[in-house]
């Protein structure tokens, strides 16, 4: 995958931004869709591409238990943070590139590639996603 340098502007914690795209990780692993959807606000919206507009956690919670029974069983996502750029104290943007890994693989299909964006707002100590929407890179 192309590098690109992570865009901070001071004094953003980026550590902890970076943390919710690790937990994502670590949830698409086990294929645990409460874990998945535990990252999301309330009143997420999550797109793909395809037709999937999930607006809830409920949904996403929902539309991951099926995923992870179904197309998305054996599978495992990497990603890594592009950017973040802080909007207020309590809201961010984090842009990611990654994709889901077909079962059994150990590389990315360059085909499988995504750039995605996270709206992210800080509840308490965590950052939860308020809306999250990836693409492919090459069509």
């Amino acid at each position: 995958m192309p590098t690109t340098k992570t865009k901070t502007p001071a004094g953003t914690d980026e550590a902890a931004l970076a943390k919710t795209n690790q937990k994502m990780i670590a949830a698409w692993a086990e294929n645990d869709a409460d874990a998945f959807a535990d990252i999301f606000t309330e009143d997420a919206t999550l797109i793909l591409p395809g037709d999937v507009h999930l607006t809830s956690r409920d949904e996403i919670r929902a539309f991951m238990k099926r995923a992870y029974a179904g197309p998305y069983a054996g599978t495992k996502v990497i990603g890594r943070p592009l950017s973040v750029r802080r909007l207020s104290s309590s809201v961010a943007i984090l842009t990611t590139v990654g994709g889901v890994l077909p079962a059994g693989a150990d590389e990315l299909p360059a085909e499988r590639e995504i750039r995605a964006t996270w709206v992210m707002r800080k509840q308490g100590s965590e950052w939860l996603i308020v809306a999250y929407h990836n693409s492919p890179v090459k069509v």
